[in-house]
């Protein structure tokens, strides 16, 4: 029977090792938040490219506004208040496919193609695929941000002042043009699947990925929180709610 061992971590009364390193000596003090990150899913520290650029990552994906994650924070926070991590983690059960989440399976898709003979059919495949199945392209198309996402370009601008090669982002840029020939008109491609293609190109894997975002998003959700605390708008939202959507008796004959 294969032994079962963790390459994580490991305490003992005087010491914390973190993947082979002392917490304490190799790590408190000369490595940030961003670098430990990384270092904990791939196994080794980033290079200065890697690191700017999850960092990069990290801020986009930290705040949204009223989002469903801060919404429910907010709801949650109003009514267990005191339990700070509570109101955060049902918070986080919105981060999915449909909001903050999609980069993994933009990812996938990016991954399975990379190294395909003909990126230009491929991408044409992935798109008749999804529309014959009714299904949106992980990726692409934004509720409020129309024609284009403001922060992809910037996500696209400062990965490549950062040094990076690009493969993934020249493929997605490639399956862009393919969702925009299907539609008939120009989709914007997001900032979690412009986020799903830089996490690939920093050797971040897809399964990694929603990770990330549920990282970033639990940072700006303390700020929510706190917010809660003094405003009480939770209040406010379940007033509004009432209002938009009233009661009516059922039609009980049908």
């Amino acid at each position: 029977m294969t032994e079962i061992v963790t390459h994580i971590a490991t305490s003992n009364a005087d010491s914390v090792t973190v993947r082979g390193r002392d917490l304490v000596s190799d790590l408190m003090g000369k490595h940030g938040f961003t670098e430990v990150f990384y270092f904990l899913i791939c196994g080794r520290m980033p290079t200065r490219t890697e690191h700017r650029v999850l960092d990069l990552c990290l801020v986009t994906l930290m705040e949204h506004g009223f989002t469903p994650a801060s919404v429910i924070t907010r709801l949650t926070q109003d009514a267990v208040p005191g339990e700070m991590q509570v109101a955060i983690a049902s918070g986080l059960l919105a981060v999915g496919s449909v909001f903050a989440g999609t980069m993994e399976g933009c990812s996938t898709l990016l991954r399975e193609g990379i190294d395909a003979a003909d990126p230009e059919a491929y991408c044409r495949d992935v798109v008749d695929a999804h529309k014959k199945a009714k299904r949106p392209v992980p990726g692409f198309g934004h509720a409020f941000h129309k024609p284009d996402d403001p922060r992809t370009p910037r996500l696209f601008a400062v990965a490549r002042e950062a040094g990076m090669e690009g493969r993934y982002i020249t493929l997605l840029e490639t399956l862009g043009r393919a969702v925009d020939e299907a539609a008939g008109k120009h989709i914007t491609i997001n900032a979690t699947g412009a986020i799903g293609a830089l996490l690939l190109e920093i050797g971040i894997p897809s399964e990694a990925s929603r990770g990330v975002a549920v990282v970033s998003r639990s940072a700006g959700l303390v700020g929510h929180v706190l917010e809660e605390q003094q405003t009480h708008s939770a209040r406010a939202m379940t007033k509004a709610i009432k209002q938009a959507i009233p009661y009516r008796e059922p039609n009980l004959g049908q």
